[in-house]
């Protein structure tokens, strides 16, 4: 038999015991007061509240125990914090010591009641005068000097991580506060936060491979959506002028540290603006971010220090490519593209594009030597069907991306709201996916009879929270601050 089944076994005879007692091993609820703070008010509020002499009730997880006789300290561990307890048999009396010790393990959920002292070396300590089981525990928890340390591991069984890894947990409320800022931003802007479906009959808005299901009630097969951008635009349409949502997305493509599966997107859509004002707001959106939530407009990313301080710099997407490859994406037709995509060793798909092979060019060559922030501007035209293209020159668009330290934070460009010309854009991104370009995008009728009747001139902005996250929290993978990433079965 093996040690964990062992374990499992002498913990099932403790909850017969305990219930044997007359205790449930897994109430409903702690106390008929419950507790009367959380471990953090209880250490801020120490010397009070010793000084008081009333007994207080604090709840958590027995996260150490060490035994000494007649004596035996724990650690509790609420979400708040930590703090050190101490029964004694003297105090509560042999039996009930006991009992603690024999039903009792790391990993149980518990509450205590008793008095604040401070112990010789001057650590704060509740002596317990009263405890009682709320959950006990099956599994053994990791060892605690070592915790889960294993990244697999840690990912697979995330509430394992959030236990040992204080720095994991610390994470993701900073997730949340960075999510908390930008709506706050967004909201003193003027923008209304709407939701639009997850579940579409066309799945459109980025170039992406989709992931398909059946909606058996019409008998209809439909998508998870791939982008938020076609149904906010139809806002706009309807009279809406800002609006915006934050909403999980999925992409049927690759995994790698900058690439989940199903991840997390803001995206928002401005009437009467374009591009350039844009650009303006995001850089407002980052100083009002950085202050916000990090007091500061520098951070430091795996030990280099990134400087958000504005205005950042715009370097057009065709003389970045030329300053890194020599390629003049101007005077080369695609078969001359392809030659030299070789002789940089990129392997090129038959039913690549030129607009692909050169983006991937850039993705490889470029944007990893990026780091301090820079709005990469005027993209081809044709890697952003859904975008208006430069006035006097039909040939790029009106468009950026925003590059952090080789991560692409933000696409965003001035919407095109002409149907004839969005119509046109759709039927050749057809065409090069009948040819096998699987992420092109795919006809729209629908959108396209929303611009026929009218939409105002608009600017589209959409960034990615799980890599604004990763890099403001000086993670390197999504998987960091992804609570459940996706993984391979085993």
């Amino acid at each position: 038999m093996s040690v964990i089944k062992e374990v499992i076994i002498s913990r099932i005879k403790k909850i017969e015991a305990i219930e044997k007692a007359g205790f449930s091993a897994y109430p409903s609820y702690s106390s008929q007061n419950g507790r009367t703070s959380n471990i953090n008010i209880a250490l801020n509020l120490f010397s009070k509240i010793q000084k008081s002499k009333k007994k207080i009730i604090l709840v958590g997880r027995i996260k150490t125990l060490r035994r000494h006789g007649k004596i035996t300290f724990l650690d509790i561990a609420d979400e708040s914090g930590s703090m050190q307890g101490l029964i004694k048999a003297d105090g509560i009396g042999e039996n009930r010591y006991n009992f603690f010790l024999d039903n009792f393990d790391i990993g149980d959920f518990i509450e205590i009641k008793g008095t604040l002292f401070k112990t010789k070396k001057g650590e704060k300590t509740i002596e317990v005068s009263n405890f009682k089981i709320l959950t006990k525990n099956l599994f053994p928890l990791p060892e605690k000097w070592h915790g889960l340390q294993d990244e697999e591991e840690r990912f697979r069984k995330r509430y394992l991580d959030l236990i040992f890894n204080k720095e994991v947990r610390e994470k993701f409320e900073k997730r949340t506060a960075i999510t908390k800022a930008i709506r706050e931003f967004l909201d003193g802007e003027g923008f209304l936060e709407v939701e639009t479906p997850v579940l579409q009959g066309i799945y459109g808005g980025a170039d992406a491979k989709p992931f398909s299901t059946h909606l058996n009630a019409f008998d209809l097969d439909m998508y998870l959506r791939i982008s938020l951008e076609l149904p906010l635009k139809r806002l706009i349409v309807g009279g809406f002028e800002r609006v915006y949502e934050i909403g999980r997305v999925f992409r049927n493509e690759g995994v790698d540290r900058q690439h989940n599966p199903d991840f997390t997107m803001l995206e928002f859509y401005w009437a009467y603006a374009d591009y350039k004002d844009l650009m303006k707001l995001t850089e407002k959106l980052f100083s009002y971010l950085l202050k916000k939530v990090f007091g500061r407009n520098k951070i430091v990313y795996e030990g280099k220090e990134i400087n958000f301080k504005t205005p950042w710099k715009r370097i057009e997407y065709r003389d970045l490519i030329k300053n890194y490859t020599k390629l003049d994406i101007d005077y080369l037709n695609r078969d001359a593209l392809v030659k030299e995509a070789k002789k940089l060793g990129l392997i090129v798909e038959t039913a690549w594009n030129k607009a692909k092979i050169i983006d991937e060019i850039y993705k490889k060559y470029c944007r990893p030597k990026i780091w301090d922030p820079v709005f990469v501007i005027h993209h081809p035209i044709e890697m952003k069907p859904l975008a208006k293209a430069r006035q006097g020159n039909p040939e790029i668009a009106e468009s950026f991306q925003l590059i952090v330290a080789g991560w692409e934070l933000i696409n965003a460009f001035s919407e095109l709201n002409n149907p004839i010309e969005q119509k046109k854009r759709f039927e050749e991104q057809e065409g090069l996916f009948r040819k096998g370009l699987e992420d092109a995008q795919r006809m729209d009728i629908d959108f396209v009879e929303a611009l026929e009747y009218g939409m105002p001139p608009a600017a589209g902005f959409g960034m990615g929270i799980d890599r604004l996250t990763a890099l403001l929290t000086d993670s390197h993978s999504l998987r960091e601050v992804i609570l459940f990433p996706t993984m391979k079965p085993r």
